[in-house]
């Protein structure tokens, strides 16, 4: 820093950001000048729908948070308002008209125009809706999408600023616009902190310029920013900055350097544009520390590479050449024994990239195909309708290839019946025929396949075309190809499905992904590449440890789909790592139960986009491959690296025990490391008490890894506690190609993966590979 000519001091009065009222991030997003919005707030009479007998009148109503929808009724008591109160962050979606299972029943009875439903995220039950008139709900419908995109598109300082308001909104007990000491000391118990008595007194005083012992709304925010102070993040701003107060071009350029970022002038001078609201330090080509902790906390300088969240893999090679999102039991909304079948665990699945999801399907009543999860309690839904709720969610989240795996357990007069629904609802989306009449050598690639769903089944050989015959085939459930099954036993001739014949119709449809039964390596390789087979877990783990390397061969030209062991009851899962490090592509988990297992799946599809189509490393793809995942010494993939991860701090974790109003939380931080078994690790800071607003750490953990390219990192922040399991707080993880080096923010995530928004953890990032510092982790996998 010496010699350089220091830039001049900006003056107090030019350093203050825009008028609170200007800051309100609603009001700067446009959400409070929206007409349904503004008549989301005022509210609506309407009628909660769950039979055709009960049905109840609510009053539905934005609060003033402008995130908080709550459903009232005559008898809502302000207890009661949590329950039955929810955020406009935990919705999924909103579907129009008499769409879900509860409102379809009661089609003829209730005018579909005037209906519509609100799909949960995670397992929360779907909320039908019936307005007095169709504007009515057309306007709620639109009012919901337009808060949806407004808040998705907050940055994290409008999220703070938000968090902030809406904190002091609840503590105000009198709602009188004014915050007393008492009222203060109970902000501080909703925000996680235990503050020292004589240190709050003191900033309250301080925060106090009216001196009346009560803090208006614009102290009251004063005094929430003074405990919002970044002393380790302005450290970081001291240590570049010449003169401590700003930091000029040269020194943002440096900045970035060290972050292993584009280090060029015209990079530093965009971001000054960009995050510093000064506009006497814009104009001058500063950043003041505003503008610095603005930019600190903005995707640009998330954790995760924002060049990864967009399509960015190459997506022309085979399709046995990507890991591929895939769904099992797609259809439950909890366990596999009594929980309700549903359409709307497929619109979650496909909202979040998913892009293989199973149908059971079952002879159903009049000649119409169910789908549910044969020879238990759980509910039945017509094939008819989980084909139209695909045909309308397909290529929302993904323009790339969908696969429909079918557990086919129809007689084949109710297997026509698919067949016909299948042409007539997907219509051109279906891939009903080869793209080409050549003989195929391999697999298409996720881009000539791209708008089109897949039927993966059995399909009847010799027998092509024959429309009035139908052929045996060994099995009518894809599952116990692999030698095992999820619900019923191949041993047991009494449980062991009736039908035991294929549909042309059905069989013609099937391309490119024909369920085969596994017959091991070597013949599985003188097989079609369309061919390709299941296996249970239990299997594709035996087959990892006795048959490693060639598993991976395998994988480099056929599809695999792994499926969870029929002994999870509850919907259990299992670990998908074991599975990815061999290369097996359709690894199908139960999304509707949450846990690690699921964060793993989230991370690994989180980078090209989120589409669900991950590209493999090169020697996974190579079919004269030798890697090997029980033992990657020296091998392909073998790059010995050093990942380094100091944890900084926390901010705004939330309350976990919110029954106990007195309850802080004890934070402390997991890191695992998720790969080949040589790899896997974890490790744990100490834990922080009674402090879930801005726990320090300055805790440094260290991993070595063999084989970086198939890692993954899972950030976990729990409460600490003596006697029981300590509570999950929030997560993230993602691949190890796309973590980025130097300072970081890491934005974290619910059990359900939506946003904890605006929990934080601040850390820094080092990678070193062979003795060499790494200022940037290249992604090796997939450039285009």
């Amino acid at each position: 820093m010496l010699g350089r000519k220091k830039p001049p001091v900006v003056a107090q009065s030019e350093s203050k950001l825009l008028d609170s009222k200007s800051q309100d991030p609603l009001r700067r997003l446009g959400v409070l000048d929206d007409e349904d919005v503004r008549m989301m707030m005022h509210g609506s009479s309407v009628v909660k729908v769950r039979s055709q007998r009960w049905q109840k009148t609510r009053r539905l109503r934005l609060l003033e948070d402008c995130v908080t929808i709550w459903c009232e009724s005559s008898k809502s008591s302000r207890k009661a308002k949590n329950q039955q109160s929810f955020s406009v962050t935990e919705v999924e979606c909103v579907r129009e008209g008499c769409q879900s299972e509860c409102l379809r029943r009661l089609a003829g009875s209730v005018p579909d125009s005037h209906c519509f439903t609100v799909v949960f995220r995670g397992g929360r039950k779907s909320l039908d809706l019936m307005c007095p008139t169709k504007e009515e709900a057309e306007r709620w419908v639109r009012g919901f999408r337009t808060l949806k995109d407004r808040v998705a598109n907050m940055t994290q300082k409008e999220k703070l600023d938000h968090w902030i308001r809406g904190y002091l909104r609840r503590a105000d007990q009198n709602q009188d616009g004014k915050m007393s000491y008492e009222e203060i000391k109970r902000l501080l118990q909703m925000i996680n902190i235990d503050l020292n008595e004589q240190y709050a007194r003191t900033l309250f005083k301080k925060c106090d310029r009216s001196g009346d012992g009560r803090l208006d709304h614009i102290e009251s925010e004063e005094f929430c920013r003074e405990l919002m102070r970044r002393p380790e993040l302005d450290a970081v701003f001291r240590h570049y900055s010449g003169n401590g107060t700003v930091l000029s071009t040269m020194e943002l350029r440096d900045f970035l350097g060290d972050q292993g970022e584009d280090a060029s002038l015209a990079h530093a001078q965009k971001l000054i544009n960009t995050y510093e609201l000064n506009e006497w330090a814009q104009k001058n080509l500063f950043m003041t520390q505003n503008g610095f902790t603005m930019y600190m906390l903005s995707v640009e300088n998330d954790l995760f590479n924002p060049d990864h969240g967009r399509i960015y893999q190459d997506m022309t090679q085979p399709l046995a050449h990507y890991y591929i999102s895939s769904s099992h039991n797609t259809y439950l909304t909890k366990d596999q024994v009594t929980s309700a079948s549903s359409t709307e665990p497929y619109i979650r699945a496909l909202n979040q990239g998913c892009r293989c999801v199973e149908l059971d399907c079952w002879d159903g009543d009049k000649g119409e195909p169910v789908i549910y999860h044969g020879h238990t309690l759980t509910s039945k839904v017509p094939f008819k309708e989980v084909i139209e709720t695909i045909a309308q969610y397909a290529f929302k989240a993904s323009h790339y290839p969908l696969i429909l795996s079918l557990e086919n357990h129809c007689s084949v007069e109710q297997q026509a019946v698919m067949a016909q629904q299948l042409r007539s609802i997907l219509g051109e989306k279906l891939l009903s025929r080869p793209l080409s009449d050549l003989p195929l050598k391999q697999l298409p690639s996720p881009e000539e396949l791209k708008g089109r769903i897949l039927l993966k089944g059995k399909k009847l050989i010799g027998q092509l075309g024959k429309t009035n015959s139908c052929a045996s085939f060994s099995s009518s459930s894809d599952d116990e190809t692999g030698g095992g099954n999820k619900s019923t036993s191949k041993k047991d001739p009494a449980k062991v499905t009736t039908s035991s014949k294929l549909s042309p119709e059905l069989s013609d449809l099937v391309v490119y992904c024909r369920s085969s039964p596994f017959r091991g390596f070597e013949a599985a390789a003188q097989r079609s590449p369309d061919e390709m087979s299941s296996f249970s877990e239990s299997e594709a783990l035996k087959h990892i440890k006795d048959s490693g390397k060639l598993f991976v061969k395998h994988n480099s030209r056929q599809l695999s789909r792994i499926y969870p062991a029929g002994q999870r009851l509850q919907s259990s899962n299992y670990d998908p790592q074991d599975m990815w490090n061999v290369g097996c592509q359709l690894v199908a988990l139960n999304f509707q139960t949450p846990g690690e297992q699921m964060d793993l799946n989230q991370g690994r599809f989180l980078p090209n986009g989120r589409c669900g189509y991950v590209l493999k490393p090169d020697f996974l793809c190579n079919p004269e491959s030798n890697f090997n995942p029980e033992n990657t010494g020296g091998g392909p993939g073998h790059v010995p690296t050093q990942l380094t991860i100091k944890i900084i701090s926390a901010q705004q974790l939330p309350k976990i025990n919110t029954d106990k109003p007195n309850s802080i939380v004890d934070p402390q931080v997991w890191v695992e490391i998720h790969g080949v078994a040589i790899d896997n690790a974890r490790n744990k800071t100490q834990r922080i008490d009674n402090n879930g607003f801005n726990p320090r750490w300055d805790c440094t953990l260290s991993f070595q890894l063999q084989v970086p390219e198939l890692a993954l990192v899972r950030f976990v922040v729990e409460d600490h506690d003596h006697t029981v399991k300590n509570d999950f707080v929030g997560q993230f993880t993602l691949p190890f190609t796309s973590l980025r080096t130097g300072y970081r923010h890491v934005h974290l995530l619910k059990a359900d993966g939506s946003s904890l928004s605006p929990a934080t953890l601040f850390i820094h990032v080092k990678v070193k590979r062979r003795g060499i510092t790494v200022k940037s982790v290249t992604d090796r996998m997939g450039r285009s």
